[in-house]
C-alpha cells in the first residue's frame, strides 16, 4: 500500500509521497513513488504513483523514453505537449497500455491483474497550474476549487485534516504543513505506509520545483511537528465538554 497526496492552491502546489511498497514483519521494501520532469522556467511536471510496482516503473520508463526520443512530438512526449490536459492524456494512455500488457502476461500464469493509479500535477509557461488523478484505465479527473487536493493509496487516515484545513487560498507554508500532518496521521495508523517521504513544492508561475527533498526516518523537524500535533490534539480533546 502507499499514500500520496497533491494539493492545488492559488499560491502553488504541494506534493508528497511515502516510499513503502511492501510491509510485513520481515519484508519491507522502499521504492521512490515521486517522479519529476522539469525544464526550469518553461515546464514542470510531477507524478506520484500508487499500485503495482511493475506497472508504475514501466510507465515511468516509457514516458522517459518518449522524452529522450528525438522524433517524439506533442502527442507522445509530456515535455512537448501543448497543455497539461494533453500531458494527462499521454500519461493515462501509457498507464493503461502498460497495465494491459502486464495483466495479459499475468493472465497466462493465472495471476491477479496489475494496475496503478497516479497523481499528475504541474504547469507550463503561460498556462495554469493543474492537478489530475489518473485511473488505471487511463481516464482522469481534475482538482478544482471545490476539491483542491487529490489522494491515492491509503487515504482515509490523512483526509480529515485536509478537509478541515485546505482551501485554494491556503498558503504554501500551511499547505506543506497540512500535507505532512496528513501523512503523519497515516503513518501512525497504517503499517503499509512508511518513511522516507518525498516532498515537492512548486510556486505558481515559476514552472520549476521550489523545494524537492527526502524526509528520512528520524528527521528532527518532522518528528517535532508530529509530537506537537499529538500534544495539540490531546489538549483540544481535554478541553471539549460533553
Amino acid at each position: 500500500m502507499t499514500y500520496c497526496v497533491g494539493l492545488l492552491l492559488k499560491a502553488g502546489m504541494v506534493l508528497l509521497s511515502d516510499t513503502r511498497t511492501n510491509a510485513g514483519l520481515d519484508n519491507i521494501s522502499t521504492y521512490k513513488k515521486m517522479y519529476t520532469f522539469e525544464d526550469p522556467g518553461e515546464r514542470v511536471i510531477v507524478i506520484l504513483t500508487a499500485g503495482s510496482l511493475s506497472v508504475t516503473q514501466t510507465t515511468m520508463a516509457r514516458l522517459q523514453e518518449a522524452i529522450e526520443d528525438p522524433d517524439s512530438d506533442e502527442n507522445s512526449s509530456i515535455m512537448k505537449a501543448r497543455t497539461l490536459l494533453k500531458v494527462a492524456d499521454i500519461v493515462g494512455a501509457c498507464l493503461a497500455d502498460v497495465a494491459s500488457d502486464i495483466t495479459e502476461k499475468l493472465g497466462r500464469h493465472r495471476q491477479a491483474m496489475a494496475s496503478a493509479t497516479l497523481i499528475m500535477g504541474g504547469q507550463r509557461r503561460g498556462g495554469e497550474m493543474r492537478l489530475f488523478l489518473i485511473y488505471p484505465e487511463g481516464n482522469h479527473i481534475e482538482a478544482t476549487a471545490d476539491t483542491p487536493f487529490l489522494q491515492v493509496g491509503e487515504h482515509k487516515y490523512g483526509k480529515p485534516i485536509l478537509d478541515r484545513v485546505v482551501t485554494p487560498d491556503t498558503s504554501l507554508t500551511d499547505a506543506r504543513k497540512a500535507a505532512l500532518l496528513s501523512m503523519d496521521s497515516t503513518l501512525r495508523s497504517n503499517l503499509s505506509v512508511g518513511m522516507p517521504l518525498d516532498l515537492a513544492v512548486i510556486r505558481e508561475g515559476d514552472c520549476r520545483i521550489d523545494e524537492n527533498r527526502r524526509i528520512e526516518q528520524g528527521d528532527p523537524v518532522f518528528a517535532e511537528m508530529s509530537q506537537a500535533w499529538s500534544a495539540a490534539l490531546r489538549d483540544a480533546f481535554g478541553k471539549i465538554l460533553i
